[in-house]
Protein backbone atom coordinates (compact mmCIF):
# COMPACT_ATOMS: atom_id res chain seq x y z
CA UNK A 1 0.00 0.00 0.00
CA UNK A 2 1.18 3.22 -0.76
CA UNK A 3 2.34 5.82 1.88
CA UNK A 4 -0.23 8.42 2.77
CA UNK A 5 0.95 11.85 2.31
CA UNK A 6 1.06 14.24 4.77
CA UNK A 7 -2.42 16.83 5.35
CA UNK A 8 -2.85 20.25 6.11
CA UNK A 9 -6.25 19.48 5.62
CA UNK A 10 -7.70 20.55 8.84
CA UNK A 11 -11.24 20.64 8.10
CA UNK A 12 -10.93 16.84 7.08
CA UNK A 13 -9.82 15.97 9.89
CA UNK A 14 -12.23 17.22 12.18
CA UNK A 15 -14.81 16.65 10.67
CA UNK A 16 -14.45 12.93 10.01
CA UNK A 17 -12.73 12.32 13.57
CA UNK A 18 -9.44 11.29 12.96
CA UNK A 19 -6.84 9.78 15.84
CA UNK A 20 -3.57 12.10 16.02
CA UNK A 21 -0.78 11.07 18.22
CA UNK A 22 0.49 14.27 19.93
CA UNK A 23 4.46 14.10 20.22
CA UNK A 24 4.30 17.41 22.21
CA UNK A 25 5.47 16.74 25.95
CA UNK A 26 2.75 16.01 28.45
CA UNK A 27 2.68 19.57 29.89
CA UNK A 28 1.96 20.92 26.83
CA UNK A 29 -0.61 18.61 26.11
CA UNK A 30 -2.50 19.35 29.07
CA UNK A 31 -2.64 23.26 28.31
CA UNK A 32 -4.89 22.06 25.01
CA UNK A 33 -5.29 19.48 22.43
CA UNK A 34 -7.90 17.63 20.77
CA UNK A 35 -10.53 15.29 21.26
CA UNK A 36 -9.36 12.34 19.24
CA UNK A 37 -5.58 12.94 20.02
CA UNK A 38 -3.26 10.83 22.62
CA UNK A 39 -0.23 12.01 23.90
CA UNK A 40 2.45 9.83 23.29
CA UNK A 41 5.29 12.41 23.60
CA UNK A 42 8.84 12.33 22.12
CA UNK A 43 10.12 13.79 25.50
CA UNK A 44 9.08 13.82 28.83
CA UNK A 45 8.70 17.68 30.75
CA UNK A 46 11.88 17.10 32.20
CA UNK A 47 13.80 16.20 29.02
CA UNK A 48 12.11 18.46 26.83
CA UNK A 49 13.12 21.41 29.70
CA UNK A 50 16.91 20.17 28.92
CA UNK A 51 17.05 20.28 25.51
CA UNK A 52 15.47 23.75 25.74
CA UNK A 53 18.30 24.93 28.19
CA UNK A 54 21.16 23.34 26.23
CA UNK A 55 19.34 24.76 22.59
CA UNK A 56 19.26 28.08 24.74
CA UNK A 57 23.46 27.69 25.68
CA UNK A 58 24.52 25.78 22.95
CA UNK A 59 22.60 25.94 19.80
CA UNK A 60 20.49 23.95 17.59
CA UNK A 61 22.42 21.38 16.76
CA UNK A 62 23.81 20.60 20.28
CA UNK A 63 20.26 20.42 21.30
CA UNK A 64 19.11 17.95 18.88
CA UNK A 65 22.63 15.97 20.00
CA UNK A 66 21.66 15.96 23.75
CA UNK A 67 17.65 15.22 22.63
CA UNK A 68 18.36 11.87 20.71
CA UNK A 69 20.96 11.05 23.91
CA UNK A 70 18.39 11.42 26.15
CA UNK A 71 15.97 9.48 24.29
CA UNK A 72 17.84 6.65 23.41
CA UNK A 73 18.80 2.21 24.22
CA UNK A 74 15.81 1.11 25.66
CA UNK A 75 13.75 4.32 26.36
CA UNK A 76 13.87 5.08 22.65
CA UNK A 77 12.81 1.28 21.58
CA UNK A 78 9.89 1.40 24.37
CA UNK A 79 8.43 4.54 23.17
CA UNK A 80 8.46 3.93 19.67
CA UNK A 81 6.94 0.51 20.21
CA UNK A 82 3.67 2.66 21.56
CA UNK A 83 4.24 4.75 18.57
CA UNK A 84 4.20 1.79 16.67
CA UNK A 85 0.94 0.09 18.33
CA UNK A 86 -0.90 3.22 17.70
CA UNK A 87 -0.24 3.18 13.98
CA UNK A 88 -1.50 -0.22 14.05
CA UNK A 89 -4.42 0.44 15.96
CA UNK A 90 -5.09 3.52 13.81
CA UNK A 91 -4.29 2.59 10.28
CA UNK A 92 -6.13 5.95 8.64
CA UNK A 93 -4.63 8.25 11.52
CA UNK A 94 -1.68 10.90 11.65
CA UNK A 95 1.01 12.47 14.12
CA UNK A 96 1.59 15.99 15.27
CA UNK A 97 4.05 18.33 17.29
CA UNK A 98 3.81 21.86 18.08
CA UNK A 99 4.62 23.16 14.92
CA UNK A 100 5.12 19.80 12.44
CA UNK A 101 8.61 20.67 12.65
CA UNK A 102 11.99 18.79 13.92
CA UNK A 103 10.03 16.28 16.75
CA UNK A 104 7.13 15.42 14.15
CA UNK A 105 9.82 14.82 11.60
CA UNK A 106 11.86 12.61 14.08
CA UNK A 107 9.21 10.10 15.41
CA UNK A 108 8.42 10.26 11.31
CA UNK A 109 11.74 8.74 10.54
CA UNK A 110 12.00 6.52 13.34
CA UNK A 111 9.01 4.58 13.02
CA UNK A 112 10.11 4.43 8.62
CA UNK A 113 13.11 2.19 10.85
CA UNK A 114 11.06 0.48 11.88
CA UNK A 115 9.12 -0.33 8.76
CA UNK A 116 6.33 1.92 9.13
CA UNK A 117 5.27 4.86 6.88
CA UNK A 118 2.92 7.82 9.18
CA UNK A 119 1.97 10.60 7.90
CA UNK A 120 1.99 14.31 9.89
CA UNK A 121 0.14 16.96 10.11
CA UNK A 122 1.87 20.07 8.29
CA UNK A 123 1.90 23.05 11.05
CA UNK A 124 0.93 21.11 13.51
CA UNK A 125 -0.88 21.95 16.93
CA UNK A 126 -0.17 25.77 16.11
CA UNK A 127 -1.88 25.48 12.78
CA UNK A 128 -4.86 23.85 14.23
CA UNK A 129 -5.75 25.35 17.00
CA UNK A 130 -5.78 28.69 14.22
CA UNK A 131 -8.25 26.99 12.50
CA UNK A 132 -10.54 25.82 15.26
CA UNK A 133 -10.18 29.50 16.56
CA UNK A 134 -10.87 31.13 12.94
CA UNK A 135 -13.17 28.14 12.60
CA UNK A 136 -15.31 28.95 15.39
CA UNK A 137 -15.86 32.62 14.84
CA UNK A 138 -17.06 31.50 11.34
CA UNK A 139 -19.50 29.29 12.64
CA UNK A 140 -21.21 31.54 15.12
CA UNK A 141 -21.51 34.32 12.69
CA UNK A 142 -22.94 31.93 10.03
CA UNK A 143 -25.46 29.69 12.80
CA UNK A 144 -28.84 30.94 13.78
CA UNK A 145 -28.51 30.39 17.28
CA UNK A 146 -31.46 29.49 19.86
CA UNK A 147 -31.48 29.66 23.19
CA UNK A 148 -32.93 26.70 25.87
CA UNK A 149 -34.04 28.74 28.65
CA UNK A 150 -35.94 27.94 31.88
CA UNK A 151 -35.78 28.15 35.61
CA UNK A 152 -33.27 25.59 37.47
CA UNK A 153 -34.61 22.12 37.51
CA UNK A 154 -36.77 22.65 34.10
CA UNK A 155 -34.33 20.15 32.52
CA UNK A 156 -32.99 22.25 30.31
CA UNK A 157 -30.30 19.70 29.38
CA UNK A 158 -32.68 16.57 28.96
CA UNK A 159 -34.03 18.88 26.22
CA UNK A 160 -30.77 19.58 24.70
CA UNK A 161 -29.51 16.36 25.35
CA UNK A 162 -32.63 15.12 22.61
CA UNK A 163 -32.35 17.49 19.78
CA UNK A 164 -29.89 16.79 16.67
CA UNK A 165 -28.90 20.30 16.30
CA UNK A 166 -27.82 21.02 19.66
CA UNK A 167 -24.53 21.65 21.11
CA UNK A 168 -24.53 20.42 25.08
CA UNK A 169 -22.44 23.57 26.47
CA UNK A 170 -22.54 21.96 29.80
CA UNK A 171 -21.33 18.41 28.44
CA UNK A 172 -18.16 19.85 26.78
CA UNK A 173 -17.61 21.57 30.33
CA UNK A 174 -18.07 18.59 31.87
CA UNK A 175 -20.03 20.70 35.03
CA UNK A 176 -23.67 21.43 35.37
CA UNK A 177 -23.71 24.85 35.22
CA UNK A 178 -24.45 25.97 38.69
CA UNK A 179 -22.38 26.88 41.83
CA UNK A 180 -23.39 22.69 42.55
CA UNK A 181 -22.61 21.77 39.10
CA UNK A 182 -18.40 20.67 39.68
CA UNK A 183 -18.19 16.94 38.42
CA UNK A 184 -15.89 14.28 40.53
CA UNK A 185 -13.55 14.46 37.38
CA UNK A 186 -11.86 17.19 36.27
CA UNK A 187 -13.22 19.83 34.02
CA UNK A 188 -10.76 20.31 30.70
CA UNK A 189 -9.06 23.08 29.65
CA UNK A 190 -10.27 26.07 28.52
CA UNK A 191 -8.21 25.27 25.08
CA UNK A 192 -9.72 21.79 25.44
CA UNK A 193 -13.45 23.62 25.83
CA UNK A 194 -12.74 25.96 22.79
CA UNK A 195 -11.60 23.00 20.75
CA UNK A 196 -14.78 20.92 21.32
CA UNK A 197 -16.86 23.83 21.04
CA UNK A 198 -15.74 24.35 17.73
CA UNK A 199 -15.59 21.47 16.29
CA UNK A 200 -18.87 20.80 17.13
CA UNK A 201 -20.51 23.36 15.42
CA UNK A 202 -18.30 22.93 12.36
CA UNK A 203 -19.59 19.49 11.86
CA UNK A 204 -23.09 20.77 12.78
CA UNK A 205 -23.22 23.03 10.10
CA UNK A 206 -21.03 20.46 7.47
CA UNK A 207 -24.37 18.46 7.91
CA UNK A 208 -26.75 21.50 7.09
CA UNK A 209 -28.02 22.24 10.35
CA UNK A 210 -28.41 26.18 10.34
CA UNK A 211 -30.42 26.60 13.36
CA UNK A 212 -28.52 25.30 16.52
CA UNK A 213 -29.76 24.99 19.92
CA UNK A 214 -27.63 26.12 22.98
CA UNK A 215 -28.86 26.13 26.46
CA UNK A 216 -28.97 29.13 28.27
CA UNK A 217 -25.66 30.09 30.39
CA UNK A 218 -23.73 32.48 31.90
CA UNK A 219 -20.06 34.02 31.48
CA UNK A 220 -18.44 30.92 33.38
CA UNK A 221 -19.60 27.35 33.43
CA UNK A 222 -17.19 26.00 36.29
CA UNK A 223 -14.06 27.96 35.38
CA UNK A 224 -14.66 27.77 31.96
CA UNK A 225 -15.51 31.17 29.93
CA UNK A 226 -18.01 31.41 27.09
CA UNK A 227 -16.09 33.10 24.68
CA UNK A 228 -16.96 36.34 24.32
CA UNK A 229 -18.56 36.42 20.30
CA UNK A 230 -20.66 33.68 21.17
CA UNK A 231 -21.75 35.36 24.65
CA UNK A 232 -23.03 38.05 21.96
CA UNK A 233 -24.60 36.55 20.01
CA UNK A 234 -26.79 34.28 23.08
CA UNK A 235 -27.34 37.37 24.41
CA UNK A 236 -29.72 38.68 21.26
CA UNK A 237 -29.98 35.07 19.97
CA UNK A 238 -34.24 33.95 20.58
CA UNK A 239 -35.29 31.79 22.63
CA UNK A 240 -37.53 28.80 23.53
CA UNK A 241 -38.27 28.89 27.54
CA UNK A 242 -38.99 25.56 29.33
CA UNK A 243 -41.33 25.97 31.91
CA UNK A 244 -42.29 23.10 34.68
CA UNK A 245 -43.96 23.16 38.15
CA UNK A 246 -41.47 23.70 40.80
CA UNK A 247 -42.47 20.00 42.13
CA UNK A 248 -41.35 18.67 38.99
CA UNK A 249 -38.35 21.08 39.12
CA UNK A 250 -37.83 19.72 42.58
CA UNK A 251 -37.53 16.26 41.20
CA UNK A 252 -34.75 17.05 38.56
CA UNK A 253 -32.89 18.33 40.85
CA UNK A 254 -32.92 15.73 43.29
CA UNK A 255 -32.60 13.17 40.62
CA UNK A 256 -29.28 14.88 39.14
CA UNK A 257 -27.71 16.44 42.19
CA UNK A 258 -28.66 13.52 45.03
CA UNK A 259 -29.88 10.40 43.58
CA UNK A 260 -27.39 10.40 40.72
CA UNK A 261 -24.15 12.64 42.09
CA UNK A 262 -24.86 10.31 44.89
CA UNK A 263 -24.48 7.32 42.87
CA UNK A 264 -21.49 8.54 41.23
CA UNK A 265 -19.82 9.37 44.34
CA UNK A 266 -20.29 5.94 45.11
CA UNK A 267 -18.71 4.24 42.61
CA UNK A 268 -15.77 6.11 43.00
CA UNK A 269 -15.02 6.00 46.57
CA UNK A 270 -16.64 3.30 48.20
CA UNK A 271 -17.72 3.41 51.48
CA UNK A 272 -16.46 7.05 51.78
CA UNK A 273 -18.63 8.21 48.98
CA UNK A 274 -22.00 9.06 50.99
CA UNK A 275 -20.22 11.09 53.29
CA UNK A 276 -18.06 12.95 50.55
CA UNK A 277 -20.92 13.70 48.96
CA UNK A 278 -23.08 15.51 51.64
CA UNK A 279 -19.15 17.53 52.19
CA UNK A 280 -19.21 18.89 48.59
CA UNK A 281 -22.78 20.01 48.51
CA UNK A 282 -22.14 21.68 51.97
CA UNK A 283 -19.31 23.59 50.58
CA UNK A 284 -21.20 24.39 47.44
CA UNK A 285 -23.73 25.96 49.50
CA UNK A 286 -20.86 27.79 50.94
CA UNK A 287 -19.85 29.30 47.93
CA UNK A 288 -23.84 30.84 47.90
CA UNK A 289 -23.96 31.71 51.76
CA UNK A 290 -22.72 35.86 50.93
CA UNK A 291 -25.70 35.86 48.09
CA UNK A 292 -27.86 33.53 49.76
CA UNK A 293 -27.69 35.40 53.09
CA UNK A 294 -25.62 33.80 56.34
CA UNK A 295 -29.03 32.83 58.28
CA UNK A 296 -30.79 31.26 55.44
CA UNK A 297 -27.65 29.53 54.35
CA UNK A 298 -27.23 28.33 57.81
CA UNK A 299 -30.99 26.91 57.63
CA UNK A 300 -30.39 25.07 54.52
CA UNK A 301 -27.59 23.34 55.13
CA UNK A 302 -29.21 21.94 58.87
CA UNK A 303 -32.03 21.11 56.37
CA UNK A 304 -29.53 19.30 54.29
CA UNK A 305 -27.65 17.69 56.98
CA UNK A 306 -30.59 16.50 58.23
CA UNK A 307 -31.74 14.86 54.98
CA UNK A 308 -28.46 13.36 54.15
CA UNK A 309 -28.90 11.46 57.78
CA UNK A 310 -32.15 10.32 57.19
CA UNK A 311 -30.99 8.72 53.52
CA UNK A 312 -28.21 7.01 55.41
CA UNK A 313 -30.18 5.37 58.29
CA UNK A 314 -33.67 4.58 56.10
CA UNK A 315 -32.41 5.15 52.07
CA UNK A 316 -35.21 7.50 52.06
CA UNK A 317 -33.99 11.02 49.97
CA UNK A 318 -37.67 12.93 50.24
CA UNK A 319 -36.45 14.99 52.81
CA UNK A 320 -34.04 16.81 50.51
CA UNK A 321 -36.64 18.16 48.76
CA UNK A 322 -36.80 20.76 51.68
CA UNK A 323 -33.78 22.33 50.89
CA UNK A 324 -33.93 22.10 47.36
CA UNK A 325 -37.41 23.78 47.57
CA UNK A 326 -35.94 26.70 49.51
CA UNK A 327 -33.09 27.08 46.93
CA UNK A 328 -35.07 27.40 43.87
CA UNK A 329 -37.28 30.09 45.04
CA UNK A 330 -35.32 32.11 47.35
CA UNK A 331 -32.32 31.95 45.62
CA UNK A 332 -31.95 30.39 41.85
CA UNK A 333 -35.44 31.42 40.61
CA UNK A 334 -34.65 35.62 41.80
CA UNK A 335 -31.44 34.80 39.83
CA UNK A 336 -32.78 33.40 36.78
CA UNK A 337 -35.44 36.40 36.43
CA UNK A 338 -32.77 38.58 36.51
CA UNK A 339 -30.65 36.93 34.27
CA UNK A 340 -33.83 36.36 31.58
CA UNK A 341 -33.98 40.50 31.96
CA UNK A 342 -30.68 40.65 30.18
CA UNK A 343 -31.31 38.94 27.71
CA UNK A 344 -32.40 40.53 24.14
CA UNK A 345 -33.88 38.14 21.84
CA UNK A 346 -37.36 36.96 21.62
CA UNK A 347 -38.86 34.61 22.67
CA UNK A 348 -40.35 31.82 19.85
CA UNK A 349 -42.42 29.38 22.25
CA UNK A 350 -42.97 28.37 26.11
CA UNK A 351 -43.79 25.21 27.32
CA UNK A 352 -43.33 21.84 29.18
CA UNK A 353 -40.23 19.63 28.18
CA UNK A 354 -42.24 17.61 25.86
CA UNK A 355 -43.52 20.62 23.92
CA UNK A 356 -40.58 22.25 23.95
CA UNK A 357 -39.22 19.21 22.28
CA UNK A 358 -41.88 18.81 19.91
CA UNK A 359 -42.08 22.67 18.34
CA UNK A 360 -38.30 22.04 18.14
CA UNK A 361 -38.61 18.56 16.40
CA UNK A 362 -41.57 20.29 13.73
CA UNK A 363 -40.13 23.29 13.31
CA UNK A 364 -36.14 21.93 12.12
Amino acid sequence: MPARPDTDDYRALFLNPTPMMDMRAPAEFSRGAFPCAISLPLMSDQERAQVGTCYKQRGQDAAIELGHQLVSGELKAQRVAQWVAFTHQHPRGYLYCFRGGLRSQTVQQWLRDAGVDYPLVVGGYKAMRRFLLEELERSLQAASLVLVTGKTGTGKTRVISRLASAVDLEGLANHRGSSFGQMLTAQPSQIDFENSLSIALLRLLARGEQRIFLEDEGRLIGSLALPELLREKMREAPMVVVEQSLEARIDIVLEDYVVDLGRRFTLMFGEDGARLHSEKLQRDLDKISRRLGGLRCQQVGELMQLAFERQWQTGDVSRHRHWISVLLEKYYDPMYEYQLSKRAGSRLFSGDRQAVLAWAQRDA
